[in-house]
Formats: structure tokens, C-alpha cells, sequence
């Protein structure tokens, strides 16, 4: 990695994808690289443990397993295909969340990486560098949340129809963006080769060092 990186504070990249394009496949070639990733998805699973009895009086007890901490499936099933339950839910998630990433960030002195499916919804999008979007077609990313997650078809179908309003590309993230940021494309094809996904995070890194 070239160590111009963060030489006049920090250089923020996001990064972002729908569901199985790859995303924390790219992520984990940019900690191999010895770039910190935040997975705010993961973050959002302490969010719902320091907020379990928000939740629980929110959604109801059965939310919560035998030990009772907060059920991820038993979440989702309670909220899925409901609007009113999803604001309801994210309305209680994603300050708290938000809050930690912002934090995260704040202690980063190198280059950084925000890894997030919700990217476009958090207010580091104000302040990133460069966003990096992972793609792949849509068969693909089907045959792989199905082989990875193993759930009946209709559930797998309601997933992929939640993110129908996600950004769609380049000039939908610009939006967001304001110009502020450069956005690169990475298509994590059948096609693709990790060694080839490498070389295109390298390439990333190198053209955030020249810009700084």
C-alpha cells in the first residue's frame, strides 16, 4: 500500500453493494491491505443488544431468545413487508448506529473504510473521499444468497425486492454525494478473478494517495 495514504489526515472510503455482490469479499481485500474496515452492518447487532428493551416494547417480548438478547430472524419476521415497522425500527437503530460510525471515524489518522449495505441513508456519506460500489447480476447474487443463507424461495425473492429502491448505479450515488467524492465500480462478476479484484482495490488505493 502506498504509504502517501493519509498523509494529510485521513482518506474515507465507503463502501457499498446489494445484497451478495461482494462487498465484504472487497472489504476484507482492503484489510489485507492494511486499511480498517467498519462493517456497520455488524455494528447495528451491538445497536440492537444496548437497545433490546427499546425493542421488546416496541415489537413485543417474543423478539428475544431464552437468554434474552434480540433474535435477529424473529426481528426480521416481525418488521418484513411492513413500512410502518421498518421506520419503526430504524427510527430506534440508526441514530445509535450513525453516532458509533461517526465516532469510528473519528479516530482513524490513515485511510479508512465505511462498509455499508444503508450507505447512502448515513450522514458519513457527507464526508467520504472516494465510494467504491460492488457490483454483480442480479442471477448471480441470487444463486449466491441462496447457496449462502439456504431460505425458502419466497423469503429470498422478498429480500432482494426490499432493496428495489437502493441507488442503482454511479449517477444515483452522486446524488448523495454532492461531487464531492470519486465513485469507481467494481463488478465482482463470474467472470472476475480475485486476483483481478485486488488489483482494482490497489488501483483505488493509489488514486486516493494521488489525490491527497
Amino acid at each position: 500500500m502506498d504509504k502517501r495514504i493519509g498523509a494529510d489526515g485521513p482518506v474515507i472510503i465507503g463502501l457499498t453493494g446489494r445484497l451478495c455482490a461482494g462487498k465484504n469479499f472487497v472489504a476484507a481485500l482492503f484489510e489485507a491491505r492494511g486499511v480498517p474496515v467498519l462493517d456497520v452492518d455488524k455494528l447495528g447487532y451491538r445497536v440492537l443488544e444496548a437497545e433490546k428493551e427499546t425493542l421488546a416494547a416496541r415489537f413485543g417480548a417474543g423478539i428475544l431468545d431464552a437468554s434474552g438478547d434480540v433474535d435477529r430472524r424473529r426481528l426480521g419476521a416481525r418488521i418484513f413487508g411492513s413500512a410502518p415497522e421498518l421506520a419503526a425500527l430504524e427510527a430506534i437503530v440508526h441514530p445509535a448506529a450513525n453516532a458509533l460510525t461517526g465516532e469510528w471515524v473519528e479516530t482513524q489518522r490513515g485511510p479508512c473504510v465505511v462498509n455499508a449495505a444503508l450507505l447512502h441513508r448515513s450522514p458519513v456519506m457527507g464526508r467520504l473521499d472516494a465510494l467504491v460500489l460492488v457490483r454483480a447480476p442480479l442471477a448471480l447474487r441470487f444463486v449466491r444468497a441462496a447457496a449462502r443463507d439456504r431460505l425458502p424461495l419466497l423469503t429470498l425473492l422478498r429480500r432482494f425486492a426490499s432493496q428495489r429502491n437502493f441507488p442503482r448505479g454511479p449517477r444515483s450515488y452522486a446524488q448523495y454525494l454532492g461531487g464531492k467524492a470519486d465513485i469507481y465500480i467494481i463488478n465482482n462478476s463470474a467472470f472476475g478473478s480475485p486476483a483481478a479484484l485486488a488489483k482494482r482495490v490497489d488501483l483505488i488505493l493509489g488514486n486516493c494517495a494521488e489525490s491527497r
